[in-house]
């Protein structure tokens, strides 16, 4: 039996006229974390949102679990174990912490194991216990990242996408939420498709990583290997070879080796 948990082949997707993705082909294995980099705009985004249903390919298609989900109905998606972490949170601003909890639980029928898991998540981050009956929307960003992520979770997923995690988020805040990030990997099992802008946390949080420039998968790695390529370090990490602090810039016509 394959290890594939998810897969992508040739997949194109756009906005209108433009295309966001050209081609884009990738696996995601069970039980590991897999990362898609690339600098603002290169599509990263738009490749989560076509696996969960939210925008339709043009072409190419999309498995899980072996089963083709292409461009099936989001709440489908949901219902078979993948679960999607958006970027912005959008949590429910309306609603207390604990019934955000429940929502992610919607389509869940074991009530004790749903009891189990919202213990699982306050005890990953014990401000969501202090504030269960508060408001969502009162939560800073970075508490409603820790409540998007832990919605995500009460869903019982084989696989959450995760949609910059980082975003906006001091860098104390950004290496916590990366820290139980991967202990939801390697505690729970969960398979987990991440993109993001630090190159650098997700790397390192990281088991397997993908490039993408202009829509397109340029280079694809353990990350172990990506984090010692000089285009990475440069480009990504902002090192040079000598390993100092380097320029941050951007070559339309770069070769990647």
């Amino acid at each position: 039996m394959s290890d594939t948990v998810l897969q992508l082949l040739n997949v194109e997707s756009a906005y209108g006229p433009i295309k966001a993705i050209r081609g884009v082909s990738l696996k995601v294995r069970q039980g590991e974390i897999a990362t898609v980099l690339g600098s603002n705009g290169a599509g990263k985004t738009t490749i989560l949102k076509t696996i969960s249903g939210i925008i339709d390919p043009r072409k190419g298609s999309i498995e899980f679990r072996g089963q083709n989900i292409t461009a099936k109905d989001p709440a489908y998606i949901v219902q078979q174990g993948l679960s999607h972490v958006p970027e912005g949170r959008e949590v429910f601003p309306l609603l207390s912490v604990r019934d955000n909890l429940l929502m992610g639980a919607y389509t869940r029928k074991d009530r004790d194991g749903v009891a189990r898991d919202i213990e699982t998540v306050y005890g990953y981050f014990p401000i969501l216990k202090e504030r269960a009956a508060q408001d969502a929307g009162l939560l800073s960003g970075g508490q409603q990242q820790m409540l998007a992520i832990s919605r995500a979770i009460m869903a019982a997923p084989q696989l959450i996408l995760l949609d910059e995690p980082s975003l906006g988020l001091s860098p104390k805040l950004t290496k916590e939420i990366f820290e139980i990030v991967v202990r939801i990997n390697r505690e729970r099992g969960t398979t987990i498709l991440l993109v993001e802008q630090n190159a650098n946390m997700a790397l390192n949080a990281s088991d397997y990583g993908y490039v993408l420039e202009n829509g397109r998968i340029v280079i694809e790695d353990t990350c172990e290997r990506l984090r010692e390529k000089e285009d990475i370090k440069e480009f990504y990490l902002g090192l040079k070879d000598d390993g100092v602090r380097g320029e941050r810039r951007w070559k339309k016509k770069k070769t990647w080796r």
